[in-house]
């Protein structure tokens, strides 16, 4: 049973759940509180998203890292005017910014649907197809390896013991003649 509690200063017994900033599901009540503390809830639909780091596993290091120098460079010898490179510079630099924002804007959301279905199948299959019927194929294989093994003990021991007991008696010697 909860532990008793003071009456609040309106005179309730029990204090409204107050909820965390933008998290519906994790009400910051006392009682919940108690309830929460003996096992860790995580919802990963409320999960907060940190929009500083976006690739906390460094998934694209070796592409979004790509950088002006990493495409156009001029060797020694061969320079063009400083302006032209300056304004090469920010042309390449702005465009890739800006172009990639507005792909994301217009085809980010239709392409996280795309992946988010395309995950949801491959879940689905691995959970109520491929998992179900790799452990069925292994029940069905142990019940097959006990009577392979049964038989293999029965017919093939007997047999290879025979064949190593005629065997055993045979001695090589080895001379050396000069």
């Amino acid at each position: 049973s909860p532990p008793a509690r003071s009456p609040s200063p309106q005179g309730f017994l029990y204090t409204a759940p107050i909820r965390e900033q933008g998290n519906i599901y994790k009400p910051n009540n006392k009682m919940m509180a108690d309830e929460l503390s003996e096992k860790a809830v995580h919802d990963v639909h409320t999960k907060e998203i940190d929009l500083v780091n976006r690739d906390p596993k460094h998934l694209n290091d070796d592409v979004v890292k790509i950088d002006f120098e990493d495409v156009i460079a001029e060797p020694e010898g061969t320079h063009s005017f400083d302006g032209i490179w300056k304004a090469s510079f920010t042309t390449f630099t702005v465009t890739k910014y800006w172009f990639y924002r507005l792909l994301s804007a217009i085809l980010g959301i239709p392409m996280a649907l795309i992946w988010g279905i395309y995950f949801a199948i491959l879940s689905f299959l691995h959970i109520w197809a491929v998992v179900p019927c790799i452990r069925s194929y292994l029940i069905e294989i142990q019940c097959i390896s006990r009577v392979y093994s049964i038989c293999i003990h029965t017919f093939c021991d007997p047999l290879f013991e025979a064949i190593g007991k005629m065997f055993s008696n045979i001695r090589a010697t080895v001379q050396k003649e000069i």
